[in-house]
């Protein structure tokens, strides 16, 4: 249907995923489809720099959820997406890292799909693998580690995620998002595991400006964060691969010289 005094745009919509917060670290056809864009929905922690992509005359509409703000159910972003793409077009859904990730991007592609708006899907990069890369911190090493668990933190119900207590019991590595505030929880679940002295990382906001890392064990990485002042966003590594943290490595390379110093 053609909106009077205004150009007709076929509706459809693009789930795009940002990355982990540098602007930089979007793709290049992420940066196309922005700047194709009629309207673009964003979530938080989408960095201002990626909006100058966008069309001026898009429309932009910040419907993030944040801890404490839920302005915007996912009921209600579902249907300004496909509001949005029925009167103005192309509509791009801006999450940050990857849509399909703890993104609740399926979620609005079966959306889409029931009111018939064409979708099509750009991933990025995950926090979950990006960040930790970008700390020097593989999730897989010949020798240390042969796979990786991602996994949320906080379940929708505000307990910890039971795939957790698994995930403790294996020798891969464990990448916990949305955890920080059940740091405590998690640690006490390695620890029942006799993980005490396994090697952990911390990563806030991480690939922006606000970016700040911790690492230690099991056993003090509490106190660690604490005294670091660590927080949200943030992202937990537990698994041998944080021994090659350059930071880590400088804490045994200490901790060893003061040892023989004994």
């Amino acid at each position: 249907m053609k909106s009077k005094g205004r150009e007709y745009r076929e509706a459809r919509i693009t789930l795009l995923g940002a990355g982990p917060g540098d602007p930089e670290l979007i793709t290049l056809k992420g940066l196309k489809a922005l700047e194709s864009a009629d309207v673009v929905l964003y979530d938080a922690l989408i960095g201002d720099k990626l909006l100058d992509y966008v069309p001026a005359h898009a429309i932009k509409v910040y419907v993030g959820k944040r801890s404490g703000d839920h302005s915007y159910s996912q009921e209600v972003v579902n249907r300004l997406m496909i509001d949005y793409a029925l009167n103005f077009g192309h509509v791009v859904r801006l999450k940050g890292g990857d849509p399909f990730v703890f993104g609740r991007g399926y979620e609005e592609l079966e959306f889409a799909r029931q009111h018939d708006v064409p979708v099509t899907v750009i991933p990025g990069i995950s926090s979950s693998i990006g960040v930790p890369g970008l700390q020097q911190i593989p999730v897989t090493h010949r020798g240390l580690s042969e796979s990786f668990w991602v996994v949320t933190g906080t379940t929708a119900s505000g307990t910890v995620s039971k795939d957790i207590y698994i995930a403790a019991q294996s020798e891969a590595t464990v990448i916990v998002l949305m955890g920080l505030k059940k740091l405590s929880e998690i640690v006490a679940i390695f620890m029942s595991e006799g993980k005490h002295q396994l090697p952990v990382a911390i990563i806030q906001s991480g690939s922006t400006d606000n970016e700040k890392t911790v690492c230690g064990c099991v056993s003090d990485i509490v106190e660690k964060s604490k005294e670091a002042q660590i927080g949200a966003p943030a992202l937990l590594v537990f698994g041998e691969v944080v021994s090659l943290h350059p930071a880590f490595k400088k804490v045994i390379k200490n901790y060893a010289s003061v040892i023989g110093e004994g």
